[in-house]
C-alpha cells in the first residue's frame, strides 16, 4: 500500500520537512529552494546529535510529509520516532557530496522533489 501524505487543511499549505544527516547542506538547500512556494510550509532538520538543527517530535507532528536524502535517514526516524504515527517519509536518494546551495545540488533536489510536490498538492502529474 502506497503512503499518502496527510492532506493540509482546505486553505492550508502542505507542511514539508526536509531531513539529512547534519542539516548543513542538503536539507537547508531544499528548505531554501521551497521556502517561497505558496503551496508549502517548509522546515529542515538533521538526524545526528551534532546537527545544526536536530529533528524532534514537534517537527514530525507538524509535517504532512517528510523528505529524507538517504534510506538510512528514513530508518533512523522510524527507529527513534516510530511510536508517533509518522507522516509519510519519501527517500530522495541525494548523496552528500555537494555544498549548500550548490547549483548541481539544487538541480538534483528539484528533479527529485518537484514531481512529488506537484502530486501531493494536486498541481501536477503523480510521480512515476
Amino acid at each position: 500500500m502506497a503512503e499518502t501524505a496527510k492532506r493540509p487543511e482546505p486553505r492550508g499549505r502542505l507542511r514539508v520537512l526536509f531531513v539529512c544527516s547534519l542539516n548543513q547542506w542538503r536539507s537547508p538547500t531544499a528548505e531554501a529552494l521551497y521556502r517561497g512556494d505558496p503551496r508549502l510550509e517548509v522546515r529542515s532538520a538533521g538526524i545526528r546529535s551534532n546537527a545544526r538543527r536536530r529533528i524532534g517530535t514537534g517537527d514530525l507532528g507538524w509535517a504532512n510529509v517528510v523528505f529524507v536524502m538517504e534510506v538510512d535517514q528514513k530508518r533512523w526516524i522510524q527507529e527513534h520516532f516510530g511510536d508517533l504515527g509518522l507522516p509519510p517519509i519519501r527517500v530522495l536518494e541525494i548523496t552528500n557530496n555537494l555544498g549548500y546551495m550548490d547549483t548541481e545540488l539544487q538541480r538534483a533536489l528539484r528533479l527529485a522533489i518537484d514531481p512529488e510536490i506537484d502530486a501531493l498538492t494536486g498541481t501536477g502529474a503523480p510521480p512515476a
